[in-house]
């Protein structure tokens, strides 16, 4: 056989498979489009098709490539999912959809163990059982929204922030399963140790990559082209996954976190829009690859428990997240819409369920169950957030009166807290200090014990050098860990009390030891006991004698970092407050759309107040905001204006601008354009200007070009006097030039 003949037999299952794969996948998706269904659900069927569990089909040959490209389409999943993610989401989303998600998590968690031991499965089956029901599919809820046109409604913010916390457990949790699938044992103290570890590296990673990628990428802006970022941008995304398998954790958890990296960036949407079409394909494999472990005797032999399983996903979480709501402080209704829109399970599932069989720590029923739950609770999430609204009111007519009055009072005393204590804000600011500042010491250190000690072995005076160099690059550190004021106003407030100040000098002296141990850690890993004692000594002394210089070093690496972490939101200068929003109020953000009849008008015309009931928080115009408008400000394409209202008074804003965009006649042609030209001989326009022929009118054209006595004039004035034989260049509509023409 020759070498083309053995490269073509080797090439053919792979090409043919993945051939096979989206050829079905296509066809599935356009069904699914036309049925108004999850595409997910159509990847889930052509899976299924080209499988080895249905006969009637050609199925796929080789299932290692097709794992592999699987693997691959989670990592740009969990990439992909980084990118919309971002810390600062996390920070804003608040107490509410944290209580919410974690109320939710924490008992489906419980629920879905006790469900598995019940039914009689496996520990670890029913582990990963309760993992797989806790996590919600984003997916499956943004389609929902969309369709559902709700996505302006207040429940709908909750249930976005919850989603975003669930993610981030999610990825937490991957690690923990991993943790205990590898050790086949519940240690608490390896557990401690996974979750501290996972901690330390988040925080490492998260510093590090907003310190050093956005100024890369802004650095070599002008250099890169959309082709360059995207593959700059691919290329670091799986240099953070290499970097999380050689620590021990799972490629996904790369990826996610370099995606929440670069979703801090300036280009983060633009990247986002490039990385698209690879997440889609990929993504379209890695469900394909799902709907392929579908096994129908399976499924029918294990029916039972998916009903079960179903039932358990749909009421359990609908009613944890509900209580989870109300624990936040939200009214009754919202928290019934948010509980009922939390109700099912997706993508996550499938990947956490694939862990487990990668792992070989679950049963192979167990990921068939899992996509059969799945596709049922895809197609009952849309009429579950269709009738939360019609149930929340039937519910509050049916529940005692002193229960709701209950729910209103505890909801309205929650929303009322608003402030943090002092004593709040400064514990607050001084463990951030510490973690922050304790995590990249000891990262330095120990990467400098790793990397540069050894490279200075052989030489006389290498181990004091290599600390010298080590501990001029901490020096800063140090200094913000053990001297750097925070929350000042705050502790100035405290101090004046008596019984406060102990705490705080407490607080303050842990501080300087926990300096002093990270100096002894320093120099244990580089001298003896004898010299680090000596050096320990000369370098106090040292750090005491430049205190002004480490503080402006520090404060120009903070000064960095704080620039780079809020740099997209400064560009885009959306100053959402929905701290503003008393009451059932919230704030909502509009486009004034091109074709908008409203455009062009002042608020004190359109009455937006007295029709609907609404207020203008403020109007975004490119890169200009006007807080608080006044009535005669005027409206204009392309305005980003920011509405408070109720669910009810935003709704009927959205048909309002919905009623009075301008939309094409579809029974009205297009007019075809073309340049002609004739001329002149018609006694009706020699003599007259080219104003007073009407010939723009006539022939709802322009006249573009003379040419008269063998010279050509562009663009001629519109006061020009037209003369016999002047040759006319028109561009206008066909018809009527060509009527024109004929006179």
């Amino acid at each position: 056989m020759s070498p083309a003949e053995t490269a073509t037999h080797h090439l053919y299952p792979l090409i043919s498979d993945l051939g096979l794969i989206l050829m079905t996948a296509a066809v599935a998706v356009l069904l699914f489009k036309a049925i108004r269904q999850p595409l997910v659900l159509g990847y889930l069927i052509a899976g299924f098709l080209a499988g080895n569990h249905f006969d009637f089909f050609p199925s796929v040959q080789d299932h290692k490539s097709v794992e592999v490209w699987a693997e691959i389409g989670v990592i740009f999943l969990l990439f992909s999912l980084g990118l919309e993610f971002s810390f600062k989401k996390l920070m804003k989303v608040g107490g509410t959809a944290s209580i919410t998600a974690i109320t939710q998590i924490v008992s489906m968690v419980f629920i879905g163990f006790w469900v598995g031991q019940w039914m009689g499965w496996a520990k670890m089956d029913s582990i990963f059982l309760g993992v797989i029901l806790s996590i919600s599919s984003t997916t499956i809820i943004l389609r929902a929204f969309d369709e559902l046109g709700v996505k302006g409604k207040k429940f709908a913010g909750i249930v976005f922030g919850a989603l975003i916390v669930e993610d981030i457990v999610a990825i937490v949790m991957m690690v923990l399963l991993s943790t205990i699938a590898v050790s086949q044992q519940f240690s608490g103290y390896q557990l401690i140790e996974s979750v501290l570890k996972l901690c330390f590296f988040l925080t490492l990673w998260f510093l590090g990559g907003i310190f050093f990628i956005p100024t890369l990428l802004k650095k070599a802006k002008n250099l890169l082209s959309d082709e360059m970022l995207l593959i700059t941008s691919l290329a670091l995304c799986l240099m953070m996954v290499i970097l999380a398998s050689n620590v021990g954790f799972s490629p996904a958890l790369g990826a996610f976190i370099m995606g929440s990296i670069i979703a801090e960036t300036t280009q983060a949407e633009h990247i986002e829009h490039l990385v698209k079409p690879v997440k889609d394909l990929f993504g379209a494999v890695f469900f394909v690859s799902v709907g392929m472990l579908i096994n129908l005797d399976t499924l029918v032999e294990y029916a039972i428990p998916v009903a079960i399983i179903t039932l358990v996903t749909i009421f359990g979480k609908s009613i944890s997240s509900t209580i989870g709501a109300l624990l936040s402080g939200q009214p009754l209704k919202q928290s019934v819409q948010t509980g009922m829109s939390l109700a099912q399970i997706g993508e996550f599932s499938f990947i956490i369920a694939t862990l487990g069989m990668t792992l070989k720590v679950t049963s192979d029923f167990l990921y068939p169950i899992v996509v059969a739950v799945s596709a049922v609770t895809t197609f009952t999430t849309p009429f579950l957030i269709k009738f939360a609204t019609p149930f929340a009111e039937k519910l509050e007519q049916k529940l005692p009166r002193k229960w709701i009055k209950r729910i209103e009072k505890y909801s309205s005393n929650a929303q009322a807290i608003k402030t943090a204590s002092n004593w709040q804000i400064v514990l607050r600011a001084y463990i951030l200090q510490i973690i922050i500042h304790s995590v990249i010491i000891t990262a330095i250190i120990l990467l400098s014990a790793r990397y540069v000690l050894p490279m200075t072995e052989g030489s006389k005076f290498g181990n004091i050098l290599a600390a010298l160099g080590t501990l001029i690059v901490l020096s800063p550190f140090l200094w913000a860990l053990s001297l750097r004021r925070v929350a000042v106003e705050q502790v100035k407030a405290l101090m004046v009390e008596r019984r406060h100040r102990g705490p705080i000098v407490m607080m303050v002296l842990f501080r300087f030891v926990l300096t002093l141990f990270f100096l002894g850690f320093l120099l244990d890993n580089f001298f003896s006991a004898e010299v680090a004692y000596i050096t320990f000594f000369v370098s106090v002394i040292l750090y005491a004698l430049f205190p002004r210089k480490l503080n402006r070093q520090y404060h120009r690496i903070e000064t960095h970092f704080m620039r780079n972490f809020n740099a997209r939101e400064i560009l885009k200068s959306k100053s959402q407050r929905s701290d503003l929003t008393p009451w059932e109020g919230h704030m909502t953000i509009f486009d004034i759309a091109k074709e908008s009849n409203i455009a062009g008008k002042t608020l004190k015309e359109l009455k937006l107040r007295e029709k609907m009931g609404i207020n203008i928080a403020f109007i975004k115009r490119g890169d200009v905001s006007i807080n608080i408008p006044n009535r005669n400000e005027r409206l204009f394409p392309g305005d980003e204006i920011c509405v408070i209202g109720t669910d009810d008074q935003v709704l009927a804003f959205q048909k309002y601008l919905d009623q009075n965009e301008i939309e094409p006649s579809e029974n009205v042609t297009e007019a075809e354009i073309v340049l002609q030209q004739f001329e002149l001989r018609d006694e009706d326009y020699i003599g007259k200007s080219i104003r007073e022929s009407q010939l723009r009118e006539k022939t709802n054209g322009l006249v573009v070009g003379i040419e008269r006595g063998g010279k050509r004039i562009l663009n001629p004035d519109s006061l020009l006097v037209l003369e016999p034989y002047d040759i006319l260049w028109i561009v206008g509509e066909k018809k009527l030039l060509t009527n024109l023409n004929t006179k």
